[in-house]
């Protein structure tokens, strides 16, 4: 399977890069090949100016050349990945600027749906998981991104994998071996992707 893999953070020293590297790791070695499409160092433009506004009464793709480049670029692979940090409960405003542009309509949505098997969304929390369960903050990112963002495409199969504690403290060897850890279930995530099941149970009980 062949996986688009979509990074948004501003700094490539971040551990979202770590553990984006750590992810494709695993999905090669699971057999798949990989595309990483680096938002910020591709400096993707995320505002939605007028060319790309969504327009109702044409059936044809007839967005800016960015966009049209995007599409085909994501028409290449079989299934997707996005990797991100979890800012104000959600994804940051580059990503949903990528989303707002590129999944567009009668392209992901209209008279066309996406066609890939799968999306495996990668977040990480600065919180820790209790934090999030106390408040149902997991529920409702889980919600969001298999439902109204997944399920409204067309792309029934997808999983959201939330790796909490990034901004925790503890000693050197506490923080050393979480961080293993971290790298340690990316890398996993990555060699499960062609074999992971729909997290549907977990939202019908929303």
């Amino acid at each position: 399977m062949h996986i688009l893999t979509v990074v948004s953070h501003p700094r490539e020293d971040s551990l979202t890069m770590d553990v984006t590297k750590r992810f494709i790791e695993g999905a090669k070695e699971a057999g798949h090949t990989v595309e990483l499409l680096d938002l910020y160092r591709e400096e993707f433009q995320p505002v939605l100016f007028e060319k790309d506004e969504p327009d109702w009464e044409r059936t044809d793709l007839h967005y800016s050349p960015v966009v049209l480049q995007e599409i085909e670029r994501m028409k290449r692979a079989d299934g997707l990945a996005f990797i991100f940090p979890v800012w104000w409960y959600s994804i940051p405003a580059m990503l949903k600027g990528y989303i707002d542009r590129v999944w567009n309509y009668n392209f992901a949505y209209g008279s066309e749906r996406l066609p890939h098997e799968r999306i495996q969304w990668i977040g990480l929390v600065g919180a820790s998981e209790q934090q999030f369960e106390k408040r149902q903050y997991d529920r409702l990112i889980h919600y969001y991104l298999n439902i109204g963002l997944s399920q409204f495409v067309g792309v029934s199969t997808s999983r959201a994998t939330l790796l909490y504690d990034t901004l925790s403290g503890g000693t050197e060897d506490e923080r050393n071996a979480w961080y293993e850890s971290v790298l340690e279930r990316a890398y996993i995530t990555g060699k499960e992707y062609g074999t992971f099941t729909s997290e549907q149970p977990l939202m019908d009980r929303l």
